[in-house]
């Protein structure tokens, strides 16, 4: 009855936050600082298991996918881990993403990320040239990650990233240094916790490089553009748990620099340590809303082995397939 009452409460809440929405005390007005902040691939999520989940992770992370999620989240887990993420994301654009996590102690743990998007090489056009002039340029991203966190009590935990990131974009590049810091509470009301998260903090940046015009004339000074600073708050509580099944529940609530405030839920089975099922929903957000994944594990030895596979479908524009494998020690 203890869990099921949290259960019941975190039910109320989500339907009180979306009662909220509706009657815009979370305004949608936000929507007009859209295309606002530069890197975007920065917000593209990172793991089979969270993209299942809606992306309602924050309040869970404890993985490796917590190296983006939550940097709190590293200490949550005992294991030496590594993961890697592949995602179709959309308009044949591909998104990877790999990450390390080491443990020198039960209370520290620092971790390693590298992030990459790229896509083909697509035929550059001009005004007189509008099927390509013979030549071709490339599209990519890369962000590089440090992190550090610390229990500091047997309940709290913090953790920060401190990530370089470069975009180029044919003979442009922006490159920056930005900043992510977490939290991750346990309550002691049974298994509830909750996390804040901010996450690509750091100042404005703008393009390098020459570009020149079919006139002939040269630019050299473009515009400045945030970076998609992110604050996330999320709370997680696992309604059954026993030593066959577990379910464990999710709700977050975003607010980004560059577009309207959304709320994301989602909920993850498990039988036996060895299948997953999860399912998530995200509101408020124009293209995106519900989210599934599967997920096995096996053991062999001190090793064990999870893979993961995640969809979510774009209204206008296709649907995501991510698949994620991470290796425990």
């Amino acid at each position: 009855m203890y869990r099921v009452r949290h259960f019941i409460l975190l039910v109320l809440c989500l339907l009180v936050v979306q009662h909220e929405l509706n009657a815009q005390l979370m305004p949608v007005l936000g929507a007009q600082r859209a295309g606002t902040a530069s890197a975007q691939f920065l917000k593209i999520g990172v793991g089979a298991r969270a993209g299942g989940m809606g992306e309602s992770f924050v309040a869970v992370a404890n993985d490796a996918s917590a190296l983006y999620w939550n940097p709190a989240g590293i200490s949550q887990f005992e294991a030496n881990e590594v993961i890697f993420s592949h995602t179709t994301w959309l308009v044949d654009v591909q998104h990877e993403f790999f990450g390390a996590v080491y443990h020198p102690t039960l209370d520290d743990a620092f971790g390693l990320s590298i992030t990459s998007l790229h896509t083909d090489d697509m035929p550059v056009t001009t005004e007189v040239q509008p099927l390509g002039n013979g030549t071709y340029f490339r599209f990519g991203d890369l962000a590089v990650g440090l992190t550090y966190s610390r229990k500091l009590t047997s309940q709290f935990s913090f953790g920060a990233t401190v990530r370089f990131f470069e975009e180029t974009l044919d003979v442009l590049k922006m490159r920056g240094t930005l900043l992510d810091l977490g939290t991750y509470y346990w309550t002691g009301l049974g298994s509830l916790r909750f996390s804040a998260v901010v996450s690509n903090f750091g100042g404005q940046v703008s393009p390098t490089g020459t570009v020149q015009s079919i006139s002939g004339v040269s630019t050299t000074q473009f515009q400045q553009f945030s970076p998609p600073t992110l604050f996330k708050f999320g709370f997680a509580f696992e309604p059954l748990q026993n030593a066959t099944n577990s379910l464990t529940t999710s709700l977050q609530l975003n607010h980004p620099n560059d577009n309207s405030e959304n709320l994301s839920a989602g909920a993850e089975y498990r039988w036996s340590n060895m299948f997953f099922v999860r399912g998530g929903y995200k509101f408020n957000v124009d293209e995106e809303s519900f989210s599934l994944g599967v997920g096995v594990a096996a053991s062999l030895s001190a090793f064990t082995l999870h893979v993961d596979y995640g969809y979510a479908p774009f209204k206008n524009l296709g649907g995501v397939h991510r698949l994620s494998v991470i290796g425990q020690l």
